[in-house]
């Protein structure tokens, strides 16, 4: 942390001509910092107490039914038969019946046994796990029964199910895995709801590994195609909005046409020609396409009148793309800046499995109804599991809003430095620089505000999942309106606390400040921001199908010429998810940025007016729409002056 004082920066925009952005840092909302860190501490502990009881033990070599822990010598279990058993040369878990599965629980409900190795071929009978225990000398059986009483009467209800299925170690987890996942078709069914057969999974599989290069290499090509893309919308942003726009609109005005066009021919058609029992449905048809008709056409003077509304407004938006592809030249790191967020939420996500993991197996050794030993935690430490949830919530948005808060660091530095030739050699890193040491508090407080309205709602989702089929049809619809409202306030503070997280970078004020000043700028400039987010965001939109489909046609193409697989479902079904996800995180960012100068631009315009002393900061492209409009202001009269007003950024 950097030297943190309580002085604000309001003093130095108390006047236009003493503002100047990026001057005045100071630590923000610094208590919430130490609210994540104890947080975060808390986090530590239930991982060290999970190892600490011994449960990673547990979890890496397994442990049988009785609570002993294979591939060691084990103290005896107060109460628990077969406990206290030294396993040293016995290093694996063996399920008696591996196929009886637990589909509420998703558990292995069979007994466990530990085993000196695992059955790497079927044994089909009673004699040949006798057979494998003699030569390998790993007992399949109960504890109790030695390999020679195997044939005996009483080792049928002693011994693994027939017939036994080969299976081979888990690496690193010391559990014996069937080779052949068919007996866990029934599993595979409840989570993959489309496979109605062994033979369709075994198909979709064997697909996959067989397109292993082909997939490798879509993949790669939909990474090129988006950075490609990322290009193209920087030199033809003018000509790609405007075409846009003009799609849309001769769309509506050709479905509308359409519509009219098959009211007006099922009017005139005979009706002498329709048998009686189906006039009633060609009414019911026409009337219905009367309807479609009216509200189509409706929907289109609507958009139309929007349209010619907003169309000087659509200007900005191109504008601002333009020098976001400027930024992007400048700030070449940003198109990697995705990439770095996912590692660090594929490292703490995997941190976060671990510890579920181990807390799955940490506890006290409790015996089921089964008479099988299981590790429960009780007391408070029970309520573990709530807070590592609401960790994984916290901190994963607390991850995703550095990402915000860097990208908006960096285009701020962009846009306030007038001579781009003394921009830091490295933007980027001095954007984290100031995140770490002056803004990280903010982060945190904003990620605990997207935290807060998320948990409900995924409560609410986990109850309507459990209710599914029981509740009535007025509880059914009060769960799915709470879920939609949630969501939607969900989104909403989304677009607020990036644009909070451009104001803290600009300004250096805190979170609850900043998102003031966001607000109402959003709010003056309402029109404005609904042009920037609805052409912008729909372009950006069809960019992502663009990239989705060429990807998928290439994938058709490949596979068109792979003789040895037919079933191309899962193969493109994975090429397109990633060819889509890939192209979400280059235009996001693509998008960040934009809001961010359309923010930076907003503030300009407050403070700077273009005279000495007071020259904007902004791009040439961004100045000849503010001469633009200046000239149309003027030939406006009264319109032009109620179109300045929105122009209005922060009040302070």
């Amino acid at each position: 942390m950097g030297c943190c004082n309580s002085a604000s920066s309001a003093a130095a925009q108390s006047s236009k001509r003493e503002w100047k952005p990026l001057e005045d840092r100071s630590c923000t909302d610094l208590p919430w910092l130490l609210i994540f860190l104890l947080f975060c501490i808390g986090m530590g502990f239930i991982c060290g107490f999970s190892v600490a009881t011994g449960a990673a033990a547990r979890l890496v070599s397994g442990y049988d039914s009785y609570g002993n822990i294979c591939g060691q010598k084990n103290a005896e279990l107060e109460s628990i038969p077969n406990s206290g058993m030294d396993h040293t040369h016995r290093k694996y878990v063996f399920f008696l019946d591996p196929c009886n599965l637990d589909l509420i629980n998703r558990k292995i409900k069979s007994e466990a046994l530990c085993v000196a190795a695992c059955p790497r071929q079927e044994l089909k009978t009673l004699s040949d796990v006798q057979k494998f225990a003699e030569t390998n000398g790993s007992a399949l059986c109960h504890y109790q029964l030695k390999p020679s009483e195997y044939t005996s009467a009483k080792a049928s209800s002693l011994c693994p199910k027939l017939p036994v299925p080969a299976s081979a170690p888990i690496p690193f987890f010391h559990r014996c895995a069937p080779v052949n996942i068919s007996c866990y078709a029934k599993f595979a069914e409840a989570l993959i709801t489309f496979v109605s057969d062994n033979s369709v999974l075994h198909r979709l599989i064997s697909g996959v590994m067989a397109s292993k290069e082909i997939i490798l290499g879509l993949c790669l090509l939909s990474l090129v195609l988006s950075m490609i893309l990322m290009v193209i919308i920087r030199y033809i942003s003018r000509v790609l909005v405007w075409i846009v726009t003009i799609l849309v609109i001769l769309g509506s005005l050709g479905g509308t046409g359409v519509l009219w066009w098959l009211y007006a021919k099922q009017r005139k058609s005979p009706k002498e020609s329709i048998i009686p029992e189906q006039l009633q449905i060609a009414e019911d048809n026409l009337r219905a396409l009367l309807i479609y008709a009216i509200s189509a056409t409706v929907f289109t003077v609507i958009l139309f009148l929007i349209m010619l509304f907003m169309r000087k407004r659509i200007a900005l938006t191109i504008a601002l793309f333009h020098v976001a592809g400027k930024v992007f030249i400048h700030l070449p790191l940003l198109v990697f800046q995705p990439f770095w967020t996912f590692f660090a939420l594929v490292l703490f996500w995997a941190y976060w499995i671990m510890t579920l993991l181990f807390l799955g197996t940490t506890g006290s050794a409790v015996k089921n109804d089964r008479g099988f030993v299981e590790f429960k935690v009780s007391g408070p430490l029970q309520y573990m599991w709530w807070y590592h949830v609401v960790g994984l919530i916290w901190i994963s948005e607390f991850i995703l809003a550095c990402q915000q808060m860097t990208v908006a660091g960096a285009v701020v530095t962009y846009y306030f430095t007038r001579d781009k030739r003394n921009l830091p050699f490295t933007p980027i890193l001095a954007s984290v620089n100031r995140l770490v040491r002056y803004h990280l508090g903010t982060v945190a407080k904003g990620s605990f505000i997207i935290t807060l309205v998320k948990i409900p709602r995924m409560i609410l989702m986990y109850i309507h999942s459990q209710l599914k089929g029981k509740e009535n049809a007025c509880a059914r619809c009060v769960l799915k309106s709470c879920i939609c409202c949630l969501w939607c306030l969900e989104k909403c503070l989304n677009y607020l606390n990036q644009n909070a997280y451009t104001a803290t970078a600009i300004n250096s004020t805190n979170f609850c400040t900043s998102a003031k000043d966001a607000f109402v700028i959003l709010v003056e400039n309402a029109l404005r921001v609904a042009a920037i987010n609805t052409v912008g965001d729909f372009m950006l939109f069809l960019g992502k199908v663009l990239i989705v489909c060429s990807t998928g046609l290439a994938g058709i193409m490949l596979l068109n010429y792979q003789q040895d697989y037919t079933v191309w479902v899962l193969p493109l079904i994975i090429v397109c998810l990633f060819a889509f996800l890939v192209a979400h995180c280059f235009l996001s960012i693509y998008e960040m940025v934009v809001d961010v100068l359309f923010l930076c631009f907003a503030i300009d315009t407050k403070y700077n007016d273009g005279s000495p002393g007071r020259e904007f900061y902004m791009d040439k492209v961004l100045m000849e729409f503010v001469e633009n409009s200046r000239k149309a202001m003027k030939e406006a009269g009264k319109g032009g002056a109620a179109d300045a007003r929105e122009l209005k950024p922060m009040i302070k």
